[in-house]
């Protein structure tokens, strides 16, 4: 399993970056610009991880943070006149936390050892044949979710931009387009194979579809 030896980690409590997805990103704290400066200098890599939600009153420390995380890769980074930067992440891979570091010198910032996760693509005709089948499962929620809370012209048209994707990177554009809580985000993020990831999926549409019974059409507090 490969390893980064010192990896900048940059908690928040919101943002749940996913691999395959992007995030841009406003750094404006002193110890993240000094991050973004030495990823710059450097290997351009920054692990993304969450906040736990018992720990939020804690962002201007050092709060406690889930162990799984996902490497980004800095697309675009630009200084304003201000000094702070604007920067695009791409999500790489996730990782897990094996070991994070004592601060050394003057570095404001978290750095960790992590080690990189990888998932297994299903490959046999078994495996491919479950992936269809919770494929078709999670359209049929999603098809339902949908009439819930847009206009029926509009659900066709949305239906029809998700069927084109790949397994993984329709589970992350639902991810980006759905308003789940960052919690819910993270949830799939740890999740260790694409299998997990389509079931906690249909699981959270379900949820979705609960909340929403009685809601009035139309309604698209639910998308974002």
């Amino acid at each position: 399993m490969d390893t980064i030896e010192s990896l900048p980690l940059f908690p928040l409590a919101d943002v749940v970056l996913l691999p395959g997805a992007s995030v841009p990103l406003r750094l404006f704290e002193p110890r993240y610009l000094q991050m973004v400066r030495d990823a710059l200098a450097g290997s351009t890599q920054i692990g993304m991880v969450t906040v736990r939600p018992d720990s939020l009153a804690d962002l201007a420390g050092d709060p406690p943070i889930f162990s799984i995380g996902c490497l980004g890769q800095i697309s675009h980074a630009q200084e304003q006149a201000d000094g702070t930067f604007q920067i695009l992440l791409l999500g790489q891979s996730r990782f897990r936390i094996v070991q994070e570091e004592d601060r050394a010198g003057d570095r404001l910032y978290r750095c960790a050892r992590v080690e990189l996760l990888e998932d297994e693509p299903p490959t046999s005709p078994e495996a491919i044949a479950m992936l269809d089948r919770q494929r078709e499962e999670l359209f049929a929620l999603l098809d339902r979710f949908l009439q819930r809370i847009v206009r029926g012209e509009e659900v066709v048209r949305i239906i029809e931009d998700f069927e084109g994707l790949e397994p993984a990177h329709l589970i992350n554009a639902l991810t980006r387009s759905l308003a789940f809580e960052s919690i819910e985000r993270q949830q799939l993020l740890e999740a260790n194979s694409i299998f997990s990831r389509f079931q906690i999926m249909c699981d959270l549409l379900r949820f979705r579809l609960a909340g929403v019974a009685g809601s009035a059409a139309g309604s698209t507090g639910y998308l974002n």
